[in-house]
Parts: structure tokens; sequence; C-alpha cells
């Protein structure tokens, strides 16, 4: 049985935030991304945020730690 992931209310928007401001994705917004796109009740909205996130990465605009330190 795999673990229950739970996103914490708001948890996208401040990812959004956090990432806006650094320019980079960190290890854990990683993770709260993971836990947004495998939960089934997440809204259309921040559906579309996520995509335009991994978009911005996808083109270079944003960066991301590769490994955990």
């Amino acid at each position: 049985m795999y673990p229950q992931l739970q996103l914490l209310p708001g948890a996208i928007s401040e990812i959004l935030a956090s990432v806006n401001e650094t320019g980079t994705l960190t290890l854990n917004d990683r993770y709260g991304l993971m836990a947004a796109i495998l939960d089934e009740n997440i809204e259309e909205e921040e559906a579309r945020a996520i995509t335009r996130l991994l978009r911005s990465i996808k083109r270079g605009r944003l960066s991301y730690e590769a490994t955990a330190i």
C-alpha cells in the first residue's frame, strides 16, 4: 500500500510565490507538486498553475535543485 499524500491548503500558491521570488524550485517544492499532482481533487486553476510552472522550467525560465543536500 502506498502512503497517503495530503496537500496542505494554499500550498500551490505558496510554492508559486516562492518560485517567483527565488527563481528556483526547491526539493520541498517538488514534493509539494508531486502531492498536488497525485491529488484527484485538485482544482483546475491549481492544475493550470502547475502546468505553467513546469513549462517555465522546461523552457529554462526557472531552475530547480537537482538533488537533496
